[in-house]
Parts: C-alpha cells; structure tokens; sequence
C-alpha cells in the first residue's frame, strides 16, 4: 500500500508530504505485540497500518479493528492523555510510524486537521458505544432528532449545517423525500467541479431508503450492506425518527460486516476468504441464522466482484458497450455461507468485443481465486459463457421448450440468477423465465429434476446413513431448493432466495401455507445445521464437507432433522402425483 494514495496525506504538497514521509520510519511487528496500552504512557507517535490489522482493546475486551490505511494513536497525541484503548497487533502486521514533530506538522493543513478531527469523533464514540445483540432495535442506536434541508438549499449552506451539527448526513424535505451525504459531496459536488450554489436536489440521493426503526440490528447490517450504503433512515410509522450510520452500526459490534465492507476496496484478495471465515464464525456464535449469514456474506461477495470489475475497467478503458456480471446458483439465491465454486457468467448488450471481455473476465474469475472462491469445476464461469442478451434469452427459451437433460442441468445452475455488477438489464431475460414456465412440458421436467435426491428415509421412518453420515446438501437442502424453485415459477414469481420462494408459493396457492412453512423451517434447520459442522470443522483443521455423523447430533437435532426429512418427502410426494411422475 502506498501511503501518498491515502488521505489526509494525498491532500498535501509533494514536497511536504514526501518530506513527512522520510520521517517515518516503517517496521515488521509479530502478533500479539503492544502498540499503545490503555491508560499508560501517551503516544510518542502517529501510526499508519500498511498490512495486517491491529485491535483496539477496552481492557481485554476487543471493540474494533483497524486495517490497512487507518491510522492509530491520534487522539492520545491530540490531548495528550494515556491512550483510551489499548492497540495490539491481530496478525503479523507492518506498520509506517511518524514521530510526534511530523504529525503537528501535519496539522497544519486543513484537510489533515478535519480528517483527524473526524477520526477522533469517532473514537470517542467508540467508547461510548452500547454493547447490542444482533437482535436489539437497530433504533436503539438512535442518539439525535433527524435534520432536514430545503431541496432548494445550495450545498455550500447544506456543508455548514453538515458541520454545526457534527453529523454527516442530511435528510432533504419533498415528494419524495431524499438524503445528502458527505460522501455525496465528496463525489458529486467537489469530484464534478460543481459550484458551490448547486442546489441540493441535484446531487441528493433519492427516493429515501429506510427501515422501520424496530428492526432488528441484524437486518439494518444486511441490508446496508447488500445496498453499500452508510447511512440508514429508520421510522415509527411514517415519520423519519433519526439516522444510524455506517459507523453507528460497526461500533455497535466487535466484529462487523459492514467492517469488512469498508475494507473490501484495498484488502489484500488473498486474505478475503479468512476473513469471510472469521465473521462467519463471530455472527454464528452470537445466534444469527445461518440464513441470515449467507445474505450478508452474499452481499460481501457482491462489493468484491465490483471492486474486480472497477479494476479491469480501470486497466482496459470504458465498456463498449453495456454488460451484466451475473452470479448463479447459491450464490445467487444468497444462500452461501461459507466460500465453495463461483458459478458466473456474462451478458452483453450487443455482439462483439471480445478481447475486452475476455480480458474483464480472466481478470474477475482470476481475483474470485485468488479471494478464495475456487474455478468452477464445470466450467460454468465468466470465461466461458459469455454472449448478448438476446442470445442468452434464446439459449433459455430453447433450454425451457425442449429440456433435454443436458439442457435441463444447465437451465437449473442458470435458473438463480442474479446481478452482482454491471447497468444492463437483465429483466428481457427474466420474462423469458417466466413466460416460458407457463408452459407445462418445463414445469413436468422441472418437478421430475426435484425428485432427483429424496430424503435418506428407510422403512418405518428411520434414518438411512452412509457409513454413519448424512449428506444434508444432497438429501435436504438440494431437494427444497428444488421443490421451492418449481412453486414459485408456477406461482409466477422470479423471488431468488428460498424461504422467498416458498413464502411466493404458499401467497400464489400453488403451495399450501403450511407446507410452505414446514418447508421453510426445515432449511432454515438444515442450512444451520450444516454450518455448525462446517465451522466446527474448519476450527479443527479439517476438509469442510456438506456430510454429518448422525451419530454426532443431539437427540433434539435428530428430532428436527427427521422431521425435516418428513416434510420433504411429503411435498415430494404429492408433487409426483399432481405431475403423474413414477
């Protein structure tokens, strides 16, 4: 990482900042080492991490982390008291040290004064953040009434009263109503070269999305996360009743998603996956389902992909013409917890341009294993399958009209669809899916495709193992994917995630309520389940397998587990007969 990149130092003059950066002197420091202690001498130094992430301690008690390109040591050497944190190396890290001299003269420039001016703000909130569980009101954040501008308002007077209130977001009263950021004036007032009479209106974002304030912080995290967006209206009722921030939310938690998030940009690829690991681990241990848990790691997925994509087109130039990076199978149903195969692909506006999206794809299928994400093993990635948009809603139409079973494979890993970067539309595509589904030669080989792994159930209802195990990907999760997939399309619904699906279904009738429920519960219990075993795996040093010892489940687990198996074979059941398959 270079340091002149990062701000407040990018800011400065090449000479001053060159200067203050022979001063410095980097160093090598092994896990566990003590930069700053809590209550002890004040620092003697500014400290900028380059590789590696050190924690910030509350007594034993771990309350952030900071990467690389976040300074350290600031708001000691800006009051000159002992440090309110203590600061420990997490991993081997490398860390750029300024002494004291250098930093006050720092100071002297404006941007680096409110740079870290806004640092120590939120440092000190930091110490005052509340300890929530994942499940408290996301409102329970909330510490001041919102603030509102005239659209009508230049920024030049939204920035002062940005500054006056200390808060860095604005709401913008009107039908409907909107939001400035200071990142939005980052991007679009100073970035564009626009004056500082522009009305707020045109560079606000809108419409407004909010929550109810009532939320669990779980929810508020995931879906901050799935939007990149750092600021969150809440509401009671219809009225606005404050904002949490990006920041709010990561001090809210040890260890956070959106954390990652902020990071994901200048991560080293390689350490992504242990990363993804690591806050797997966390948010299982303090209850999230697994669920849960694949949104948000799905979402992650997601901000990396665009971060690939940013590059590639950095190194090539513009598109030339609109694209679609798509994802597919569980990751684009948001249903993948831990990192398996990337399943992707690319849609195209028009023909042509080979070498450019050649070149787009290598580099994005090639950071996804570098990140962690394996080849797929079928070849189903970006660097083959690639083709316009009107070609690929041929291949479904042609794959949905006659679904040899080669067609119907590739239709089912196609089939979840989503979009992880790019502007093309993908909707032609799916009202193709839906028009086709109508059709009931698709919806007869589709039921036939979700009796394909049936439930390990022998006779008199008991559990059948293989050599002790059950494969819950194979003989559980598979089929309900399978059976939600069929009922949702026949319910005319392009729903993506699985309990959506089921819920879609049992809502359009071609499902009952309770079925949908059974069904919906039961992956809840195995997704979770198979987690826990592949965590419990992964802390032990083993391979990572969908496969469990019956024998190693509790009796309450096996409960759930068959009657998990029931539901299955149930709704299995009566799908064969409503389709007269044998």
């Amino acid at each position: 990482m270079d340091p002149r990149t990062l701000p407040p130092l990018s800011a400065l003059p090449e000479a001053e900042r060159e200067a203050l950066l022979a001063e410095a002197r980097e160093g090598v420091y092994p896990p566990g080492h003590r930069f700053l202690e809590q209550g002890g001498a004040p620092a003697r130094g500014l400290y900028l991490v380059l590789e590696g992430e050190v924690i910030l301690l509350d007594g034993e008690e771990p309350v952030g982390t900071l990467g690389p390109g976040e300074f350290f040591g600031f708001p000691s050497l800006l009051s000159g008291e002992p440090p309110a944190f203590g600061v420990e190396a997490r991993g081997p890290v490398r860390v750029l040290t300024f002494p004291e001299e250098a930093f006050r003269r720092l100071l002297t420039h404006p941007e680096a004064g409110r740079f870290f001016g806004h640092g120590l703000w939120e440092r000190v909130r930091l110490k005052a953040a509340p300890d929530l569980s994942l499940f408290a009101p996301v409102g329970r954040l909330v510490r001041k009434a919102p603030i509102f501008i005239s659209p009508s308002a230049t920024v030049a007077e939204a920035a002062q009263v940005m500054r006056r209130e200390g808060i860095s977001s604005l709401l913008v009263a009107g039908e409907p109503p909107g939001i400035l950021t200071d990142r939005d004036l980052r991007n679009r007032v100073l970035a564009e070269g626009r004056p500082s009479s522009t009305p707020v209106r045109e560079v606000m974002s809108a419409p407004l999305f909010a929550l109810p304030a009532e939320t669990p912080l779980y929810e508020a995290v995931a879906a901050m996360v799935e939007r990149g967006i750092h600021h969150l209206p809440l509401l009671e009722g219809e009225r606005v009743v404050g904002v949490v921030t990006h920041t709010d939310l990561v001090l809210s938690q040890a260890q956070s998603p959106l954390l990652l998030l902020r990071r994901i940009e200048r991560l080293e690829l390689e350490r992504y996956s242990l990363e993804v690991a690591s806050l797997v681990e966390a948010l299982f241990q303090k209850g999230l389902g697994g669920v849960e848990i694949g949104r948000v790691v799905a979402s992650l997925n997601d901000a990396l992909i665009r971060r690939l994509v940013k590059e590639a087109e950095a190194a090539l130039g513009p598109p030339p013409t609109a694209y679609a990076f798509m994802v597919f199978g569980s990751e684009g149903r948001r249903e993948q917890a831990l990192l398996t195969d990337q399943d992707n692909a690319l849609a195209l506006a028009e023909a042509g341009h080979e070498g450019y999206f050649q070149a787009l794809a290598e580099h994005v299928v090639g950071g996804l294993i570098r990140a962690g994400i394996p080849e797929c093993k079928g070849g189903y990635m970006a660097t083959r399958w690639r083709m316009p948009l009107s070609e690929w809603t041929a291949t479904f139409r042609k794959w949905m009209e006659a679904p040899e079973p080669q067609a119907l494979l590739e239709t089912q890993i196609f089939f979840d669809l989503r979009q992880a970067a790019g502007s093309l539309s993908l909707r032609p595509l799916e009202e193709t899916i839906l028009e086709e589904s109508r059709k009931g030669v698709f919806l007869y080989h589709l039921a036939q495709a979700s009796l394909a792994f049936r439930p390990p159930l022998g006779l008199f209802g008991r559990v059948r193992t293989e050599e002790g195990f059950v494969d819950l990907k194979r003989h559980a999760l598979a089929p309900i994917v399978s059976l939600a997939r069929l009922y949702a399309l026949m319910a005319g619904s392009l729903a993506k995630g699985t309990p959506e699906r089921l819920e879609a279904a049992a809502a359009g009738g071609t499902l009952s309520r309770e079925g949908a429920e059974r069904l919906a519960e039961a992956f809840r219990f195995f997704f979770a389940l198979r987690l826990a075993h592949q965590l419990r795996a992964l802390r032990e040093g083993k391979a990572v397998s969908n496969r469990v010892l019956w024998s190693s489940l509790s009796p309450g687990e096996r409960r759930e587990a068959l009657e998990g198996f029931r539901i299955i074979a149930e709704v299995q059941e009566s799908t064969a007969s409503r389709f007269q398959l044998r």
